[in-house]
């Protein structure tokens, strides 16, 4: 323990491995408790391989790890099952007895992906308030204000991470409960096989029954009126016995069309959060641990590009990484910015375009309709510094330019100036949609 502790954060140290019991060790059989299923899942599924090398340094020896799944019933008696890391010595036929002495079948499926947790969910500006709200969900589900939780975002902004984020720890936490997640479109087809079965009373049963309900791309429901009226069932009885319910769409519940009004009314009763794209530094924090988790060595330099370069999506970061690695280990050859470069372009279909002050400068212009005189000129018309400001912000971002040299290429303002555009451009992305929409759209265009 005292070299794993030195291996992982104090965190992570006292969240997976303080809990963890030794209970036996024989030959090169060890055997270690853990506090439930879930946890001897994440265990495995994450730091066996830790585990593992922490043992055969101290013990010289090849081990296999048998882990004891702990239960206290109510009734003070105690139950184990005990798992093998060979998998082919698990019965896997078993129950998993909970610490309330219900029993939970073991052909129930939360549908849950162990792998997506909040240790490699990181937090930034564009998503501290939707992990914040989804963390205090997961230590009180169903008790909070925030039922339902809303979460809207583009794509690849993390919304499946965060929904499996939640259902992950609230299983951690409360192993008892149902929690369930669901994409839309397969909610849709059960629904659509339970019409066809004549079963639609034990499909709208199944769903009331669990205790926290996840369902992805919500937007789908659009257009499918039959449908939403079986999750207005749903929604209200879960919502009135308290129980949690949590949804992600690509919108807003007042920007869908096609949607009941009843419905959208309900999505509203909780808490709406937005995830936005990864900010640079939040980019940057992502490839890092992707490249640890992959025991991958990537210079600064090479960080810092990818990430200045791969902006839409975290899929797309893990694409690359995952590219990179594979380069790594078939060749032996360290990862230099030349191959880099070759696998953004790949992953991202990147163009050769560089984006300089005057494509800046051209592609803003022709956005607002104004002459780029106008631009340079000392105008204090407010639709001529407003162009002006987002060209300067642009340069910033886009550029390795110093905000003097960027104020001397437009108008010849000084560093102040630019200074004061480019925090007043970010914070009207940060307040104002429209605007943000706004950006967004140039952007598109300067990579076009």
């Amino acid at each position: 323990m005292e070299i794993i502790k030195d291996s992982v954060n104090d965190k992570t140290y006292k969240t997976w491995f303080r809990p963890i019991v030794p209970i036996k060790y024989e030959g090169s059989d060890f055997t270690i408790q853990v506090p439930n299923r879930y946890f001897y899942e994440y265990i495995e599924e994450q730091y066996a391989h830790l585990i593992h090398a922490t043992l055969s340094r101290v013990t010289g020896k090849n081990m296999v790890i048998y882990y004891r799944v702990f239960v206290d019933n109510s009734d003070q008696k105690k139950a184990h099952e005990t798992i093998s890391s060979d998998p082919e010595e698990n019965n896997v036929h078993n129950t998993v007895k909970t610490t309330n002495g219900q029993e939970l079948p073991q052909e129930w499926n939360s549908h849950l992906n162990s792998r997506l947790n909040f240790d490699n969910f990181f937090e930034g500006d564009c998503n501290i308030l939707a992990r914040r709200v989804g963390e205090s969900i997961s230590e009180q589900p169903g008790i909070t204000t925030f039922n339902p939780l809303y979460i809207h975002g583009c794509t690849g902004v993390g919304k499946t991470h965060l929904c499996h984020a939640i259902g992950n720890k609230i299983n951690a936490l409360y192993p008892n409960k149902k929690v369930i997640y669901i994409s839309s479109h397969l909610f849709q087809v059960q629904y659509t096989d339970a019409v066809r079965n004549n079963t639609i009373n034990d499909f709208v049963k199944f769903y009331q029954s669990v205790d926290v309900l996840i369902i992805d791309d919500i937007q789908e429901f659009v257009g499918k009126e039959r449908t939403q009226n079986a999750f207005f069932h749903i929604f209200n009885h879960l919502h009135l016995l308290k129980k949690q319910l949590i949804l992600t769409s690509d919108k807003l519940p007042i920007e869908m069309q096609g949607l009941e009004e009843r419905m959208i009314t309900r999505m509203k009763w909780g808490m709406t959060a937005e995830l936005q794209k990864p900010d640079l530094e939040l980019r940057k924090q992502i490839l890092r641990f992707k490249a640890q988790q992959d025991n991958l060595k990537l210079s600064e330099e090479i960080i810092d590009y990818i990430a200045e370069n791969v902006t839409e999506h975290v899929r797309d970061l893990e694409g690359v990484v995952t590219s990179l690695v594979a380069h790594y280990r078939i060749f032996n050859k360290e990862i230099d910015l030349e191959f880099a470069d070759q696998t953004v372009k790949k992953a991202v279909k990147m163009e050769d375009k560089i984006i300089t002050p005057d494509v800046i400068l051209n592609t803003v212009s022709n956005y607002f309709n104004i002459e780029l005189k106008e631009i340079h000129s000392k105008s204090r018309k407010q639709e001529i510094v407003k162009s002006r400001q987002i060209c300067m912000f642009l340069c910033k971002k886009h550029t390795s330019y110093s905000y003097a040299h960027i104020g001397h290429l437009i108008g010849k303002r000084d560093h102040a100036t630019v200074l004061h555009a480019c925090k007043t451009v970010q914070n009207f992305i940060d307040i104002d949609k429209a605007f943000r929409s706004l950006m967004c759209e140039i952007e598109h265009l300067l990579k076009k």
